[in-house]
């Protein structure tokens, strides 16, 4: 085993070779390479033979000056191993490149150094030990988007649709604030790249003046708690592969002396499991490397200006434990911190996330009074805002006099593959629908119901108004409905 932590410089031709592999003009390194450019700065990490990689970057783009550096070589674990070479004058280097090219390679997307990759205990190293902002003030403009369960494409077109992404994935929308209102998990196989571009956002999205909330929703809390039974085939097969660069980053960090030993989160789980059922458990267990990075910083009531976010729907009883004391339990118990199984409050048709007696399509099935309880016990509230239940027919409405939005409208493939929508709300006043065809006024009570009687079954808002003849889509198979 060798490792470099020097900086040799190579010819201009092999210098070229990485960024060439990024715009997949030539295959000139080896299959078995990943490359990522940043800054005019090309980082490759290639597999020379059997258990053996090396880390490369060049500089490129200067007129006179091209440069390839070995940044680290190494074989991993003989028989044999030759002494761990001491690292320790650049352990910071090592691992943050390692952490930034996983990311990378597992979610395409760049967020900076990872920092639970090594947290043994999750709480103290996660980055997630200040409190979840749970109260916001009211924004100039405001994005809900619904539920999105693992379809990156959708995702994108509704981030699109509301002018905050462009088609580089870049960030346009200023000072908006957008809202996610949970369920990335499950349905899909893209869940990881979708919370990865999501971060991505909220980062560039901060820097504006902006901002982007992802929440958590009834499929976040059941993957936290080993209940699988809505993935995917291809989002088990997507944790496979994050579990395989997770697994040699670590290993990469292991040869070094100097750095801090990675936690194994596969070391507990039974070994008669399938291998990519194994990588998701270890991902989104309390205390997983996913579920600690990501889950635990996500709220799961969110207050913005006169709006409520809530994935199910919120109680009287809900507001009366605290809604910041919600929030922190939900952190607690994700980090690992708390027992395996989340707080009671998670549970049952009256839990927050699993609520559906505002997201009925129809309102007589609307618990109006209900619903105007739950307001009041929150002063300044003045609507909610819910996704979990697919709004089939008519995409997103409002009934009880605008006090509960709807926003789920089944964008993604393993829900219905019905068009994406989102909800505007400008000034904490003005709420519209904005979709493919374009904005569009949301509906009152009567124009709802009217809607209802004449296009049950059929799709979207935008199709429903603007389509004389829109096609009768397929009712969801049971299971779907009920999850």
């Amino acid at each position: 085993m060798a490792v470099a932590c020097d900086a040799r410089a190579h010819t201009r031709k092999q210098a070229r070779r990485c960024t060439r592999c990024l715009s997949k003009r030539t295959q000139r390194v080896p299959e078995s390479s990943e490359c990522l450019f940043v800054n005019r700065l090309a980082w490759t990490l290639s597999y020379r033979e059997q258990n053996s990689f090396q880390i490369y970057f060049s500089f490129t783009g200067h007129r006179h000056f091209d440069a390839y550096f070995t940044l680290l070589s190494m074989t991993l674990p003989s028989e044999n191993p030759s002494p761990k070479p001491d690292c320790s004058k650049c352990p910071s280097l090592v691992s943050s490149f390692v952490d930034t090219f996983v990311d990378f390679v597992v979610g395409r997307q760049i967020l900076g150094p990872n920092p639970s990759a090594s947290a043994p205990a999750a709480s103290e190293k996660t980055g997630t030990t200040s409190p979840i902002v749970t109260r916001v003030p009211a924004a100039e403009r405001l994005i809900a988007v619904g539920d999105i369960h693992g379809d990156l494409q959708k995702a994108k077109e509704a981030l699109q649709i509301a002018k905050v992404m462009d088609e580089n994935e870049k960030w346009i929308g200023g000072k908006t604030v957008v809202v996610q209102v949970g369920d990335v998990l499950d349905r899909g196989s893209d869940e990881i790249k979708v919370f990865y571009l999501l971060e991505k956002l909220k980062g560039e999205a901060r820097k504006q003046g902006g901002d982007v909330h992802i929440m958590n929703g009834n499929h976040e809390i059941m993957n936290v708690e080993g209940d699988f039974r809505f993935v995917d085939r291809g989002g088990f097969a997507e944790f496979g592969e994050w579990a395989k660069w997770f697994k040699l980053g670590n290993a990469i960090k292991e040869q070094c002396s100097g750095l801090e030993k990675p936690r194994d989160f596969f070391a507990d789980i039974p070994a008669h499991y399938p291998e990519n059922q194994k990588a998701r458990m270890a991902a989104l267990r309390p205390g997983g490397p996913i579920s600690s990075r990501f889950l635990a910083a996500h709220p799961t009531v969110l207050v913005v200006g006169q709006s409520v976010f809530v994935h199910g729907g919120l109680l009287p009883s809900h507001s009366n434990h605290g809604l910041e004391k919600i929030n922190e339990e939900v952190r607690q118990w994700i980090l690992g911190e708390k027992q395996w199984y989340g707080p009671d409050f998670l549970h049952g048709r009256d839990a927050l996330v699993w609520l559906r007696k505002f997201s009925n399509e129809r309102e007589n099935q609307c618990d109006c009074a209900l619903l105007e309880e739950s307001l009041n016990a929150l002063p300044g509230s003045k609507r909610m805002v819910v996704g979990h239940t697919i709004q089939e027919s008519v995409g997103i409405n409002a009934v009880c006099g605008n006090k509960v939005v709807r926003v789920d409208v089944g964008m993604s493939k393993g829900c219905g593959d019905y068009a994406p929508e989102v909800l505007e709300i400008r000034d904490d006043k003005e709420l519209t629908v904005l979709s493919r065809s374009g904005a569009l006024k949301l509906m009152d009570d009567e124009q709802l119901a009217a809607a209802l009687r004449k296009y049950r079954g059929r799709s979207g808002l935008a199709s429903l108004l603007l389509a004389p003849e829109p096609k009768v889509k397929t009712k969801l198979p049971a299971k779907m409905q009920t999850a």
